[in-house]
């Protein structure tokens, strides 16, 4: 890939551009990120489509039009579309609905859910975060499908798919062999947020039945696992710093026996930091506490989490399908761990995701080992040419100072890098993220290189007044921090355009 490839993709073209199931979108300059959050009447206009959990797919509205008319459904009532009858079912359970329409029709190959909430009411502000948290997201290849069928959409998107019967089988199979775990310990999911809620409602149902009530946090996660955390469990420890094991060791000798699961990130987003896995693992062993590691970054192929994690959370929307344009999670449970014998309480809250979303994961991941090993490989000569540049203040990665005695006691070997890098500069920030010519936008894990200014589109309320800004000061999160989710282009040519912004400054 040549320099002049690097360009940017006018705001609101979806990442991968004209992809209509892609999961990211065009952001290229910082106000772009500002508007979105803000909700502007002019990004709205632009940014149709962005990632499945956050913003409605424009086939999810068209489909929600068409059923709002078959069954003349009152204006006063949003028509909300749900993965399946059992999301209805949680769902409407949860938050006491009753007009709900059982969605079969001989035009689908797999029914879907649909409740109606009253429009403008707490009701549905809460309804709609719960999906967004726990990714119960209606497939928009299926609604696609469907749309197609029925004639009010003309053409597909074409892309290529695992066409075989085993498609499902092959996928868990890929999974099971990335972790060195047999299949039977691999449940897909219709996202990597589902994977996560699965994991917490499992381990808090376990653990109840032993009068073990508390989960413990470790690190700053990202914030949509909190909010799980924050839904399911009443009694909540935050430990917020990964390397302060000190503290987690004396909580735990007066209220170990009470925590029913310990949940982090290895290692933690964005920041990069990695606790001391082997001494966290003594720790769960020494009180029996199921430790739930999210995986996304660190991947099977960049370390070795076997020795110390129960149960496994990968969001495989991420580096497992490399192309950010396919919504997916897998729970996968350790053959080596207690918990493994009773998986049933954590596989029979995932849902089930969608045929064609599990054909195009499974024809994805053949190239997950390779592609990580590129992405590996460019990421550890990225931080060293960041090392020598003067518009970088300060570089997080897995082997930065503070990490890497840490993270290669769980590296598969001394070159293996997580292929996020965060960073902080020394001159301003606005105008550096707007020089870039790669694509900028929220997720990570794809084949090209994707910047993301974290903070601004994770935590933009706290931006907005000084306690929030000091709160984020305290957990060590700069406001200005740009995400390098580094891609498998041409390694030269990467740092070329690093160094091509910094000649500007």
């Amino acid at each position: 890939m040549s320099t002049s490839e690097f360009h940017n993709h006018e705001c609101g073209q979806t990442l991968p551009p004209n992809n209509i199931h892609a999961v990211s979108v065009s952001m290229p300059k910082l106000q772009d990120v500002i508007d979105y959050e803000e909700q502007t009447p002019e990004i709205l206009e632009k940014i149709k489509s962005a990632y499945p959990r956050f913003v409605m797919h424009p086939y999810l509205k068209t489909l929600a039009i068409h059923i709002k008319e078959k069954y003349q459904v009152p204006n006063y009532f949003e028509v909300v579309l749900l993965s399946s009858k059992k999301a209805v079912d949680v769902v409407a359970h949860k938050y006491y609905i009753y007009n709900k329409i059982p969605y079969f029709d001989e035009n689908i190959d797999e029914p879907f859910g649909v409740i109606l909430v009253r429009k403008n009411t707490r009701q549905l502000k809460k309804v709609l975060q719960f999906i967004q948290h726990v990714g119960y997201n209606l497939s928009s290849r299926l609604a696609q499908n469907y749309l197609y069928k029925i004639g009010l959409l003309k053409n597909i998107q074409k892309e290529e798919l695992y066409e075989k019967e085993d498609a499902k089988e092959f996928l868990e199979n890929s999974i099971a062999n990335a972790y060195k775990q047999p299949k039977e310990n691999i449940k897909l999911a219709p996202s990597g947020m589902n994977a996560v809620y699965s994991a917490i409602k499992g381990a808090k149902t376990i653990g109840a039945k032993n009068g073990r009530t508390i989960i413990l946090q470790l690190g700053w996660l990202y914030l949509d696992t909190m909010n799980i955390v924050d839904h399911y469990y009443e009694s909540i420890e935050k430990f917020l710093d990964v390397n302060d094991l000190d503290l987690l060791e004396k909580y735990l000798e007066k209220n170990g026996f009470q925590v029913s699961s310990i949940i982090t990130e290895i290692p933690t987003n964005p920041l990069l930091a990695c606790t001391d896995l082997p001494r966290l693992k003594k720790l769960c062993n020494k009180y029996n506490i199921p430790l739930i590691i999210d995986s996304t970054f660190a991947t099977p192929y960049v370390c070795d989490l076997k020795p110390y994690g129960d149960i496994f959370v990968e969001s495989l929307t991420k580096f497992a399908c490399g192309n950010a344009d396919v919504l997916m999670g897998a729970v996968i449970l350790n053959e080596n761990s207690k918990i493994s014998h009773i998986k049933e309480e954590f596989f029979k809250h995932p849902d089930t995701p969608y045929i064609q979303d599990i054909k195009r994961l499974a024809f994805e991941i053949k190239d997950y080992e390779k592609r990580m090993k590129t992405i590996s490989f460019n990421t550890k000569k990225l931080i060293e040419y960041l090392e020598t540049s003067p518009i970088i203040k300060k570089i997080y990665s897995c082997q930065n100072e503070e990490n890497r005695e840490n993270f290669l006691k769980i590296a598969n070997n001394k070159d293996s890098y997580v292929g996020v890098i965060s960073v902080t500069f020394t001159k301003d920030f606005e105008k550096i993220y707007d020089e870039f010519n790669f694509c900028k936008g929220p997720s990570l894990g794809t084949e090209f290189t994707l910047l993301m200014p974290y903070t601004y589109l994770a935590h933009y309320d706290f931006l907005q007044n000084e306690e929030g800004i000091e709160f984020l000061n305290n957990i060590g999160l700069p406001k200005d921090l740009l995400r390098i989710s580094v891609g498998t282009e041409n390694t030269t040519e990467i740092i070329n355009e690093f160094k091509r912004v910094e000649k500007l400054f």
